[in-house]
């Protein structure tokens, strides 16, 4: 891809698929996993390389009609499973090893720009949110939830300074009656900012991401979908994770960082470890940012950061180490199962 030119004519475009295609090397051909297929730009693209196969998950059955048009052209070479991508290793056959995972985090252009299903400040319809395979909505965590578990999720998931004035808001407003609008929670949250906050990024911005987070368990999903991906990535493997938001980055950096890192025997993950063990080759912590030019193409890609990694020889792994690091997440999100 010499330019950015062709994506003008895409109606839903991918993040930095330049870098993604230049990480993951179509040209040799090749089999690839897209965890997050939306509208396919990936897939597709990845597709038009001759001697390569893609299988490509998605939660949101939303995703049909792209689904069944790239099936239409590529045939045998395409599979889709309608899954969460923390099923990838329960849906793909374990003795399946595949040169590249790509993650495309957080919310689709598809899903934002259907107003219908309460994503966008820009919405009139009930808040809802759910990305698919799921039952808690948005509705039901903004009129039912209590006072401290909606200040904790505004605050640990949104990062959100003025979360207690918020939360205090909406439970004050829904004493009156049930909250059935974006509209009605957006003013709720401009009522409650204290501070002006930075013209490029809505008012709503940390409260949305907060709840959207929540209602899709978007933390228990990347931690279970990376320690996936690694049982399923050959020896020289890369694993390419484009993220939106710092919680995500976070995430990421750290699973990159720690298992790049040689593990010793006695530690209290590694007691039976003999010798040192790393899951992927040294990790040089690179992050990858959008161009002005795909940026001035299209503004969703502007908070985007792109990290990867290649999978090692070694098959030594102990998930619940990652897990720990982020257990205050996974425990608030799995509170209201």
């Amino acid at each position: 891809m010499k330019d950015l030119s062709s994506l003008k004519n895409l109606p839903h475009y991918p993040v930095m698929l330049k870098e993604v295609l230049d990480l993951c090397v179509p040209q040799k051909g090749g089999q690839f996993i897209d965890c997050t297929f939306g509208s396919g730009g990936y897939t597709n693209a990845i597709l038009s390389f001759p001697k390569t196969k893609v299988i490509a998950l998605d939660r949101d059955l939303h995703t049909e009609e792209f689904v069944n048009s790239t099936k239409k052209n590529y045939k045998n070479r395409f599979i889709f499973y309608n899954q969460k991508f923390s099923e990838l290793d329960k849906v793909i056959k374990d003795d399946t090893k595949v040169d590249c995972i790509i993650f495309d985090l957080g919310i689709s252009s598809l899903q934002i720009s259907d107003l219908s299903r309460g994503f966008s400040f820009n919405s009139k319809e009930k808040p809802d949110m759910r990305m698919g395979l799921n039952y808690l909505s948005a509705h039901e965590v903004i009129n039912n939830f209590d006072l401290k578990t909606l200040n904790d999720i505004l605050r640990l998931f949104g990062e959100e300074k003025d979360s207690l004035r918020i939360a205090k808001n909406i439970i004050r407003e829904r004493k009156n009656k049930l909250i059935s609008s974006i509209p009605e929670l957006v003013t709720i949250i401009k009522k409650s900012k204290k501070r002006e906050f930075k013209k490029k990024i809505n008012i709503s911005t940390k409260t949305f991401q907060a709840i959207r987070i929540f209602v899709n368990k978007e933390i228990s999903e990347l931690i279970e979908g990376l320690i996936s991906a690694t049982k399923l990535l050959k020896t020289g493997g890369t694993i390419i994770i484009v993220s939106f938001h710092s919680i995500e980055d976070k995430i990421v950096k750290f699973f990159f960082n720690n298992y790049s890192k040689n593990k010793s025997k006695g530690s209290r993950y590694y007691p039976d470890l003999d010798g040192e063990q790393n899951l992927f080759e040294n990790y040089k912590n690179k992050v990858i940012k959008p161009s002005e030019e795909e940026i001035n193409l299209n503004n969703r890609s502007r908070s985007a950061k792109l990290r990867f990694v290649t999978r090692s020889q070694n098959d030594f792994f102990y998930p619940n180490e990652f897990k720990e690091k982020f257990l205050h997440y996974l425990e608030l999100e799995n509170k209201h199962v």
